[in-house]
């Protein structure tokens, strides 16, 4: 078991703690054959989990090209990226021609999609969560795939359900959920048509501290915003936890595509977790309307069995958080949008 340290102080800890590769991911590297790509490498999750497949790679004593590909954003992002040792392909991947013209390697991680604002640019949203996933089945179609979706295409269900099964039949509320399972669908086409091994991800929420449902709740608290209990439950999960898990899935892509929920075996309360960020930072949170009996949860089980049980447990992860705003640190300001109810993120 990996011992972590008792606060997070900056954040190039914080890149450290969350790219250090656990003993499974480096067995997984000792023998998985073929470069690695990164399709939308410059997210919120991208840097670090290339960052641990290089590590990995160093620890288990192979050789790999790891490609990192995006429409980055800068050249100092760019170069960032480069620092870590990965190819860094700056590109559209909308541009069908820019797809065409990338090389093919064994294995491709796509990370791509978006949500914030979503509702804001429909047209844009299915393009890059719908459309771009049926160019990336084609042109990889001899690679192995671990494609990220949302836990967002399952209904909200009762709390003691213990959350939506991959087994269970997405009801995708809203159009970013319904463009999230066409990115599916467009996976799960491309598996069937071409015999290619895809994992499909359904992730819901990967936090750290500089972003995430925690820090949303936890700025609410700070700055003194009613918060809407309404959505009165979450999940999450450690990012660092979410990188072993997704490269551990490399070695378990399957065709027809395999679904794996990823997120933490805790159902978080909102009401909660805001009165402890509350004793953090000594202000009484406030609160309007009241907690509905159904959320957005999912059963990771499955994850569990195949990867282990996430190793940063929720009580830690709110200290941390605390401690960093409390101390005013770098925060990347994109909002979850957690409480959603209807769908329109």
């Amino acid at each position: 078991m990996t011992k972590y340290p008792e606060k997070i102080s900056n954040t190039e800890q914080l890149d450290e703690i969350l790219s250090k590769p656990t003993p499974e991911v480096i067995e997984l590297f000792s023998r998985l054959d073929g470069d690695i790509m990164f399709l939308g490498i410059s997210g919120k999750i991208g840097p670090s989990l290339a960052r641990m497949t290089i590590r990995a790679c160093k620890k288990a004593g192979i050789q790999k090209q790891i490609f990192g590909v995006a429409l980055f954003d800068s050249e100092e992002q760019r170069k960032g990226i480069e620092s870590y040792g990965i190819k860094a392909i700056h590109g559209d991947l909308l541009n069908t021609d820019f797809i065409n013209s990338l090389p093919t390697p064994k294995n491709v991680i796509f990370l791509a999609g978006m949500k914030f604002g979503s509702e804001d640019n429909l047209s844009l949203t299915w393009a890059i969560n719908t459309y771009l996933p049926a160019l990336v089945a084609e042109h990889f179609q001899k690679s192995r795939i671990v494609a990220f979706s949302t836990g967002c295409v399952y209904p909200l269900v009762p709390l003691q359900s213990g959350g939506s099964l991959e087994t269970d039949k997405p009801v995708s509320v809203g159009e970013y959920a319904q463009s999230c399972l066409g990115r599916e669908r467009m996976f799960e086409y491309g598996s069937i048509k071409h015999k290619t091994p895809i994992t499909l991800i359904r992730l819901n929420y990967s936090v750290e501290m500089r972003y995430g449902v925690l820090v949303d709740i936890a700025l609410k608290v700070k700055n003194n915003i009613v918060i809407d209990l309404s959505m009165g439950y979450f999940n999450v999960i450690w990012q660092g936890d979410v990188n072993a898990m997704v490269l551990q899935a490399l070695g378990h892509c399957e065709s027809p595509a395999k679904i794996i929920n990823i997120t933490g075996p805790e159902t978080a309360s909102v009401r909660r977790v805001a009165q402890q960020f509350g004793e953090y930072f000594n202000i009484e949170p406030k609160f309007e309307k009241k907690e509905t009996e159904t959320a957005l949860l999912s059963n990771a089980n499955l994850s569990y069995k195949l990867f282990g049980r996430p190793q940063v447990q929720l009580e830690q992860i709110i200290f941390w958080i605390a401690d960093w705003i409390k101390n005013e640190k770098e925060l990347l300001g994109k909002p979850t949008h957690y409480e959603v109810r209807d769908g329109k993120y």
